[in-house]
């Protein structure tokens, strides 16, 4: 199907009409039971909530916020208040009051829809006695108007309302990992433009089958499961819970899956707790056994039916993407931000090299500074920053290209290199400039590291914070197993030393017995590290640990 100028509503309209019978969503309600919904049912539901968002006679064009998990009614809520006239204005479902209190207000929204949540108690503080809200069926206890009251009570609307392209749709409020979230703007021709290509990049069908799990208020997932199942007209699940993951995954036996790193990283982890790495390499190295292993590993993980993978919103590291590779599932990378709706750059099957996050998707201009930023400028770019013109001013360059605030490098096949972000970029005491990037890529390849951050302003050698995997950590109490971590920690020192120029060699690695999480503040709701966060943590300890003059550091 053509789907050449359609605007999101269009696509929901179409499907209305041809395949009002055929399932759209299946969503877990808990006790290993689910809840379908039919492309029909899912747009009446849509519709019927239109009707009363328009009863509400708000202001045209009112800011509706929606916080919640991923589910269905994420996405029908979504359509619901473009149908009503409305922008919707998403919040990640692990925000803490004061960030929800700030968007809300920033935003001014009248209405607020309260969905799925783990910690709505620790939220509720922040939302305004002025907003209304209203509650999903899979919502934490409250006293709310409920969806499902609502759509019995009120007609479908019976128009099919269309918006212009260039009318605004969202406001996607960034993670950012300083300062205040900044309101990204994008229009309905924004998304539409996103979509459309990454549909025509990736060859996706109406015969797909995707698990939404990573957060919907995230650009990532908004373009390439919600938008995306919405032009190609494809099957989408749920994920119930993280305890609930591989079930909700073998569910849905995804044709195509889209992951961050720290998820690719647990899975490698997860295997190779059960099978060694030295053990599966040589086993993978036997031709009749090879082949049986690479699909025993991959049905394990729910992804057997995988015909394309695709890793996002933060570098992966070179050796992990080998070890998926060496399975048989070609991880691809991509490259995208909330100003141009994630639609950026995409490594294609055949064409992908490691360490780099892809070619320029179609309709793309990409360009490096005399700076060495990488500047973008494509028709998904957002409007702007909403109520901010200085910095929306300061995003662009004068002849409109985005401003990413990302080093890169781009070689001959028009392939993309991240080399750092331009103000991660510190100087140590020698005056000389360290892209912390780089090096982090190399010291994750250790498969007991989960996450890490390269520091080292006004020292004379930068050092590495390491945070161990969640399946490695316990095993710390164990003197022996302890010793063997150290060893190896201080070989792969030796090994990062010996790739870098001198001014970048690592001075020692600590071990921090922290956890960094989302909960704490040290990561953004899309698991990137907060590296000002990270840092100012251990500030007070940098001088000691230098005076220590040791390789491993425990902390």
């Amino acid at each position: 199907m053509d789907t050449t100028n359609k605007l999101p509503l269009d696509m929901v309209y179409h499907w209305e009409k041809t395949k009002a019978n055929s399932l759209y969503m299946t969503q877990p309600v808990g006790g290993g039971k689910v809840e379908e919904f039919t492309w029909g049912r899912a747009v009446d539901e849509a519709r019927r909530m239109a009707s009363y968002l328009k009863s509400l006679n708000l202001p045209e064009k009112s800011r509706i916020g929606l916080i919640s998990k991923n589910c269905a009614h994420w996405i029908m809520t979504d359509w619901a208040i473009w149908m009503a006239g409305h922008v919707s204005v998403p919040l990640y479902p692990t925000l803490n009051s004061e960030t929800v209190n700030y968007i809300l207000n920033h935003a001014e929204c009248d209405v607020l829809f309260v969905g799925k949540l783990d910690d709505w108690d620790m939220m509720r503080p922040g939302v305004p006695e002025s907003v209304r809200c209203i509650s999903y069926p899979l919502s934490p206890p409250n006293d709310f108007e409920t969806w499902d009251d609502i759509v019995a009570k009120y007609p479908p609307l019976e128009e099919n309302v269309h918006r212009d392209a260039d009318e605004l749709a969202t406001i996607v409020y960034t993670s950012g990992s300083t300062g205040k979230p900044k309101g990204v703007m994008l229009s309905f021709g924004n998304m539409a433009f996103a979509a459309e290509g990454g549909m025509e990049v990736l060859g996706v069908g109406s015969e797909e089958r995707m698990l939404s799990y990573l957060p919907l208020a995230h650009v990532f997932e908004r373009t390439f499961v919600e938008l995306a199942s919405l032009y190609a007209g494809f099957h989408l699940f749920f994920a119930e819970s993280l305890e609930t993951f591989v079930e909700d995954l073998r569910r849905a036996q995804p044709t195509l899956f889209l992951s961050v790193p720290r998820l690719w990283v647990k899975f490698q982890h997860g295997v190779l707790q059960k099978l060694p790495k030295k053990k599966l390499d040589r086993l993978l190295k036997i031709p009749v056994v090879n082949k049986l292993i690479k699909k025993k590993i991959l049905k394990g993980l729910g992804l057997d039916k995988v015909k394309l993978a695709g890793s996002g919103s933060a570098p992966l590291a070179s050796d992990v993407l080998e070890w998926y590779r060496n399975l048989g599932l070609e991880l691809l990378e991509g490259y995208g931000m909330s100003e141009n709706f994630a639609y950026s750059h995409m490594s294609k099957p055949g064409r992908s090299r490691i360490g780099y996050v892809g070619e320029s998707l179609p309709g793309v201009e990409t360009r490096i500074s005399p700076e060495g930023e990488i500047q973008i400028k494509s028709p998904a770019t957002m409007m702007g920053y909403y109520k901010d013109e200085e910095k929306t001013r300061e995003a662009f360059t004068e002849d409109g290209f985005l401003k990413t605030g990302d080093k890169g490098e781009i070689d001959e096949m028009g392939r993309l290199k991240i080399t750092g972000r331009i103000k991660e970029i510190f100087k140590t005491s020698k005056g000389k400039y360290i892209a912390p990037a780089p090096i982090e890529n190399r010291l994750m390849s250790h498969d007991a590291i989960e996450m890490v951050c390269v520091s080292g302003a006004n020292q004379t050698q930068p050092h590495a914070l390491v945070m161990l995997g969640e399946t490695v950590r316990p095993k710390m109490a164990d003197e022996a197993f302890r010793k063997e971590i150290e060893e190896s920690f201080k070989q792969l020192i030796a090994d990062v030393n010996k790739t870098v120029d001198p001014h970048e060699q690592l001075a020692f690695i600590t071990v921090v017995s922290d956890e960094w999480s989302i909960e704490n503040s040290f990561l953004t709701p899309t698991m990137k590290l907060k590296r000002n966060v990270v840092e100012d943590a251990y500030q007070e300890k940098v001088e000691n640990w230098y005076a220590q003059r040791r390789p491993v550091i425990w902390q």
